[in-house]
């Protein structure tokens, strides 16, 4: 199972911001880390520009996205804004994408969010046609009629991940793209309901076997902390657990929470739950790093401790 660093940005600290998305990409690419993904939250930095800013910096490692949500963007302007992305990262990119959620979509921006999986497959055939190279894109589906010349580069598009909480939506994963992304999953949830689904797809469609990238949070601290750990990850991450389609998720296996899925503990309690995931069928992680402490000083170290930790574990375990 490859290790990838979850990086970017955080809420405030203005000045700071796309310096401090630079220097987390860079130690992750100078330390070992197979990938680094940036999410795209709805009132912070673009992921995509995120992604391009890293490419500059860094020099051999996977950076993705986790994830742009389909509906914000024309096809072309995302097939335009991906593949310039893929050309500045030296064809280092990953693209993830993923339906959103109703209470994003239509409730923040007004935009439909009828059917979301035939969304998806619809704009699947559109990268289809472009992520082939320069071409001519003649398209009419169920939700778009595009006829509109790409000639952006004559390398391959960038691998194409979806976010896949759903029978549908993990089908289309096996079958159309390389893989799924997810957040909110635990090992059952991974190890009894996506893994058979993407990977099952995959293999009738002729297909190589799918990636299945996990997030999970991690802290490396004492048995005792691991409590107070699981708790600062409930409180700073936990805004995604109201959508209804990672509820859903959430039934799927033990996990009620995102602390829940949390890898804490010390290095042989982290470590036994990491290979916990790759038993289940993940075949990357993405790490989010929280870290715990009473004041700056505090988070600052326990963060350099567990990026050190699994600095020494990366590439992958």
């Amino acid at each position: 199972m490859r290790l990838g660093l979850m990086i970017g940005p955080e809420r405030g600290r203005y000045a700071t911001k796309v310096d401090r998305m630079l220097a987390d990409a860079v130690w992750a690419d100078d330390v070992g880390f197979a990938s680094v993904w940036v999410p795209q939250i709805p009132d912070e930095f673009d992921a995509m520009t995120a992604v391009a800013a890293l490419g500059m910096r860094t020099t051999r490692i996977e950076i993705g996205t986790a994830v742009v949500p389909i509906q914000t963007r024309h096809p072309v302007a995302l097939v335009q804004q991906a593949l310039s992305t893929q050309m500045i990262c030296g064809g280092r990119f990953t693209l993830g994408i993923g339906p959103s959620h109703d209470w994003i979509v239509a409730d923040m921006l007004g935009l439909s969010y009828d059917r979301p999986a035939a969304q998806v497959a619809s704009l699947l055939d559109v990268l289809d046609a472009a992520f082939a190279g320069p071409a001519q894109i003649d398209v009419e589906n169920e939700h778009h009629r595009i006829h509109n010349r790409i000639d952006i580069t004559d390398q391959p598009g960038p691998s194409v991940l979806v976010s896949a909480l759903g029978p549908v939506m993990l089908r289309l994963a096996g079958e159309r793209t390389d893989g799924t992304i997810l957040w909110l999953a635990d090992e059952k949830a991974i190890g009894e309901f996506i893994a058979p689904r993407v990977n099952a797809a995959a293999s009738v469609a002729g297909r190589p076997a799918p990636r299945v990238v996990a997030g999970v949070p991690v802290c490396l601290c004492s048995s005792d902390e691991v409590d107070r750990a699981r708790a600062r990850a409930n409180r700073v991450l936990s805004e995604a657990e109201i959508s209804p389609n990672y509820q859903r998720l959430l039934d799927r296996g033990n996990a009620t929470r995102v602390g829940d899925i949390m890898a804490a503990g010390d290095e042989l309690a982290v470590l036994a739950r990491l290979r916990a995931f790759a038993d289940a069928g993940a075949t990357d992680v993405s790490l989010r790093v929280v870290p715990i402490g009473d004041d700056r000083d505090e988070l600052l170290a326990s963060m350099r401790r567990t990026r050190d930790f699994l600095a020494d574990l990366a590439p992958e375990i």
